[in-house]
């Protein structure tokens, strides 16, 4: 897939969706991707959740696409899983089944030579950073998500309700979105203390299969019921978080590259405003057509706490063309100390076109 696409696909979580509904006057597509995992960590016996060493889960993406005609479609990402499901989870007490919204938009796109337009209007991700677009386990090569994302990380998966613009011109790709509250901490439409919340930003391909970019989102951040909105705090309006990100993809041959840098700025006044930065590289080698090696490294550096360095090394194996086995370990290490935290996850994903119907 070319860099600047992603933008313009960014509901359909870039190759997980394919292209049959675009490619007729109309029609209907549903597609999912299904993933089994098993995993090992001691930190799974640790209060609260005090269980085994062992835990087995189950995750189910759904990607709805009802193109109306050549400009205007209906798209969305429905998620169901199995809790606890992700790594930031495992220190959670109890088991349950989540389900979530992640993007559910009326979108109207324009196609001209060298440029392109999409306007999206409903609940949408975050355009802040660039992972979310490789969100789904069919197209992240590792079972682990970057530390910079997540439930309880400045940009959250969860969907934001509001309206973006995304183009394209050349070399060149953009996006800008306005929506109800920030991705550091997502507001339901009914819900109290939401506040507007801009985030954009613009890319450049360098040439085929290398692209940089950046992107930024600025807003109110706190709502009265958040763990760290203290007695005497001003109000949430007057409390912005800021960030500011960089990133790049670089793809030749079996060699895939991507790499991020983020600050975040959370302000207060009755405790020390939080600051936080964090960067990743990530690095698959294609070794043939069904196997793949993949690693991770990455860093977290706080005002706050104590920062960390994470580690993930993984392989990957395609029985065919549906389907994907994957196995990493990960580890974490802090300032003075030794490796902790190692988990070790065994994945296998399907990918399926449910319910395919055009009209030409």
């Amino acid at each position: 897939m070319k860099p600047s696409a992603p933008l313009l696909l960014s509901t359909l979580f870039g190759a997980v969706c394919g292209l049959h509904a675009q490619e007729a006057t109309s029609g209907f597509d549903l597609r999912t991707t299904i993933t089994g995992q098993g995993v090992y960590s001691p930190e799974l016996t640790e209060p609260p959740r005090s269980g085994g060493t062992i835990l087995g889960g189950a995750r189910v993406m759904l990607y709805p696409t009802w193109k109306l005609n050549n400009h205007w479609t209906i798209t969305a990402s429905l998620q169901a899983y199995t809790r606890p499901f992700f790594e930031s989870q495992f220190s959670e007490q109890g088991y349950g089944v989540t389900t979530d919204v992640l993007q559910a938009s009326l979108n109207y796109t324009r196609f001209w030579n060298r440029a392109s337009i999409n306007v999206r209007v409903g609940q949408l991700s975050s355009t802040f950073g660039s992972f979310l677009l490789r969100y789904d386990d069919a197209v992240n090569p590792l079972p682990g998500i970057p530390e910079g994302y997540g439930y309880y990380a400045p940009i959250s998966p969860l969907g934001l309700a509001g309206a973006e613009i995304n183009a394209t011109a050349g070399r060149f790709d953009g996006r800008a979105q306005f929506v109800n509250s920030s991705p550091a901490n997502p507001r339901g439409i009914t819900q109290p203390d939401q506040y507007g919340t801009w985030a954009g930003g613009a890319g450049y391909t360098i040439r085929q299969g290398f692209r940089v970019g950046g992107s930024t989102y600025y807003g109110p951040y706190l709502d009265r019921q958040y763990p760290y909105y203290f007695p005497g705090e001003e109000e949430p309006r007057k409390l912005p978080a800021t960030a500011l990100g960089l990133d790049v993809q670089f793809a030749q041959g079996p060699w895939n590259v991507y790499g991020e840098w983020q600050h975040f700025r959370m302000d207060y006044t009755v405790i020390p405003t939080f600051t936080e930065h964090t960067g990743y590289g990530e690095l698959r080698r294609v070794l043939n057509p069904r196997w793949f090696l993949a690693a991770r490294i990455e860093y977290v550096r706080s005002n706050s706490f104590t920062g960390y360095q994470r580690y993930e090394v993984g392989a990957g194996y395609r029985p065919n063309r549906l389907q994907l086995a994957k196995i990493s370990y990960g580890i974490e290490q802090g300032p003075g100390q030794g490796a902790i935290s190692g988990v070790l996850t065994v994945q296998f994903v399907t990918s399926l076109d449910l319910f395919s119907a055009a009209r030409h």
